[in-house]
């Protein structure tokens, strides 16, 4: 079904799939839950410096998801996790012997250490990791200093969209080497954590990208020996495109949605209309049914929501997702899935893919570490990747360094 068919489905009523699925929990939920209620006992409500150290066969890509999942249970507890201010501290080291898991937590209070420790049965664990459906991977495309919002990969050329510039890299041995970079006249201040989007342009050979407050637009002219790029630029108010493909015989099919540019989110107002009024939000994605597609919205708020037969409806099972997310047409299980960054501003942020088949996110996959910060995710123009821009945090008095990823899916 080609997209442009997916956008008129939505805007009549997004009908899809309602068939239910039951959730496949994570074998780490019970141990990391009864290791929370130990520490937890120990500490009583407050705040605590959470470090996890791991000596097991557990794998590294595995680390954040167990974090996220103590620190969840910790703060249903009362126990906050912290920064480097907080006196108390849970330092977690992970083992095991031939017949289990060992987590033993170190909790220290002022100048006294306890220790609290569960035991996880190695089989049970290991048989439900091989249920997994779904191995991601990822590829490192460019790494700059430069804070990245959004890339297009156009022919031989890379086209990065920068807070207040357009970069043009161009393609070598050695991979993109920058080639031009283009001020887009960015008079307005930007929110803390700007937001920016490129697209191809409906003949596929030039870009459209909008950040805060402006619209730019790129074109190629070939020339000898090397060619010359064109960017063109304007201060615009309208609204950014969620969905789009170019097609050689079809006009774009978009979905657009219109920023907030003195913030850093959308302020729900959708065209074309889809008949529901939405919350503002951070990311959408369209998820392709058998008979439709469904509108999947991160609500500012943190609440994930379904538009689907002409409904908003909650979806379960989201409780560890960040801000971004993004849809992959892996081929795996139903075809496509969502790739979700992890919760909170992580220094080790993740990423998992989960299936949606109604109102219930279904993780397919372990999650797979990043080794930072996920500020961006989107989906490639041809679905069959995302790309993700993690900030890796410097030392102090160094600059912070920007990584692009290409990440795809295998199926086991």
């Amino acid at each position: 079904m080609k997209l442009i068919l997916l956008v008129a489905v939505i805007a009549s009523g997004l009908m899809g799939l309602t068939a239910n699925a039951a959730p496949a929990p994570s074998p780490c939920e019970q141990p990391a839950a009864a290791l929370a209620g130990q520490i937890a006992e120990i500490l009583g409500p407050g705040q605590a410096r959470l470090t996890i150290h791991n000596l097991s066969t557990i794998s590294n890509d595995e680390i954040p998801a167990i974090r996220l999942l103590l620190e969840r249970d910790l703060k249903t507890l009362g126990v906050v996790t912290s920064g480097a201010e907080s006196a108390n501290a849970v330092r977690l080291t992970l083992s095991e012997n031939q017949r289990e898991w060992l987590w033993v937590a170190e909790v220290v209070e002022g100048n006294e250490t306890r220790v609290a420790m569960v035991q996880v049965q190695l089989g049970t664990v290991r048989q439900t990791e091989a249920e997994s459906g779904v191995t991601l991977r990822k590829q490192t495309v460019f790494i700059t200093s430069d804070a990245v919002l959004a890339t297009l990969e156009n022919a031989d050329a890379l086209i990065a969209v920068e807070p207040e510039e357009i970069v043009i890299y161009g393609h070598t041995a050695e991979g993109w080497r920058e080639r031009k970079r283009v001020g887009i006249g960015q008079k307005r201040p930007l929110a803390r954590d700007p937001r920016g989007v490129i697209i191809p342009s409906p003949s596929s050979d030039g870009f459209e990208a909008s950040v805060a407050g402006m619209s730019c637009s790129g074109s190629y002219q070939p020339a000898v020996p090397t060619g010359e790029w064109t960017v063109r630029y304007r201060e615009s108010d309208d609204p950014w495109p969620i969905l789009q493909t170019p097609s050689a015989t079809d006009s774009s099919a978009s979905l657009k949605a219109f920023y907030n540019a003195a913030r850093n989110y959308f302020t729900g107002v959708i065209t074309p209309s889809l008949g529901v009024d939405l919350p503002p939000f951070y990311s959408a994605a369209v998820l392709p049914r058998v008979t439709g597609a469904a509108l999947l919205v991160n609500g500012i708020g943190g609440k994930i929501q379904v538009l689907e037969n002409g409904a908003l409806k909650p979806v379960s099972g989201t409780r560890d997702w960040g801000s971004d997310f993004a849809a992959l047409h892996s081929g795996c299980d139903a075809g496509w899935q969502i790739l979700a960054s992890g919760s909170g501003e992580a220094m080790s942020d993740s990423l998992r893919a989960y299936a949606l088949p109604a109102q219930e996110a279904i993780p397919v996959s372990t999650p797979m570490a990043m080794d930072g910060t996920v500020t961006a995710l989107w989906t490639a123009p041809d679905g069959k990747s995302i790309f993700a821009v993690v900030r890796k945090t410097a030392n102090q008095g160094a600059t912070d360094q920007y990584e692009v990823d290409r990440v795809t899916a295998t199926c086991n």
